[in-house]
């Protein structure tokens, strides 16, 4: 595991692969990207108990699942930066016969992405599947995952709320990107989702929350302490506050950098606020 320090600059170094990714195409989300690079280096970094090498079944490991599959640069990043496969392979991000799609997809085999996740609403059920398949398979690892708090909004999450805690699978933990924003505007403006928390709760989950999800260290004891609630006969959730287009000024607390890569000199401007510290590709 790397020191604090370490990831810090780990940080800094993804979201500059996020914004040079999305601008080389001019395609791509940078703005949820930015918001969960914190969530993203830790969980990779500090989190999971990973193997060595990679499988699709992810037997004998902590596997996690992306359902908001827009986010797919940050992921990319922290996949490469691991060694998932070459960083350099960054560089063909949304190119046509790329590994590298501006939704993860699996028939590319592209080593750490287990589902393909381009339409939302669905991960969840994927990855309460997949807990249920370590229960019966006597695997005692973890299945993790992530989800817009916009995506709440389609209705087969909430029979996945409902049947996770029905069902006791208790080896799982989610995590909302409670950033407030969806493509159309706020999402307490485009349908009203109130307190995500106490949903949660209501439906049987055992419920906490990352107040600031871009403090990296907070990110960190956050998710150790859902890793200590598992087991215990509840499926356990993370309500993870975070700031859309963290880290780039002008691309904070607005939805209007959820789908818009920056041009020339945006990207300039960007990457001057996040200098350079482990080498782009």
């Amino acid at each position: 595991m790397a020191n604090i320090e370490e990831l810090e600059k780990l940080v800094v170094q993804v979201r500059r692969d996020i914004l040079r990714m999305v601008h080389k195409v001019n395609s791509g989300h940078p703005g949820g990207s930015l918001g969960c690079t914190e969530f993203f280096v830790a969980l990779y970094n500090e989190i999971m108990d990973l193997k060595d090498g990679f499988d699709m079944d992810g037997i004998g490991e902590d596997v996690f699942f992306l359902s908001n599959g827009h986010i797919s640069p940050v992921f990319y990043s922290v996949l490469a930066r691991r060694g998932y496969f070459p960083v350099e392979e960054l560089s063909t991000f949304r190119l046509i016969n790329s590994r590298l799609q501006g939704h993860p997809t699996t028939h590319e085999g592209l080593p750490g992405v287990r589902v393909a996740s381009g339409s939302l609403g669905q991960g969840m059920s994927v990855a309460i599947g997949a807990a249920l398949a370590k229960k019966l398979n006597n695997d005692d690892k973890l299945v993790y995952s992530l989800h817009g708090d916009g995506e709440l909004q389609e209705g087969q999450n909430w029979e996945a709320i409902m049947f996770a805690a029905a069902k006791k699978v208790d080896n799982l933990i989610c995590t909302i990107d409670r950033n407030g924003q969806q493509i159309d505007g706020p999402t307490e403006e485009v349908l009203y989702l109130g307190d995500v928390s106490e949903k949660l709760k209501v439906f049987g989950w055992d419920v906490l929350e990352i107040e600031n999800g871009n403090d990296l260290q907070q990110v960190i004891d956050g998710l150790k302490e859902a890793k200590n609630r598992t087991g215990k006969g509840k499926p356990v959730g993370i309500v993870m506050k975070t700031i859309m287009g963290n880290g780039v000024d002008f691309m904070m607390h607005t939805h209007a950098w959820h789908g818009k890569a920056p041009n020339d000199e945006q990207l300039e401007v960007a990457l001057a606020q996040n200098p350079e510290t482990l080498g782009d590709y």
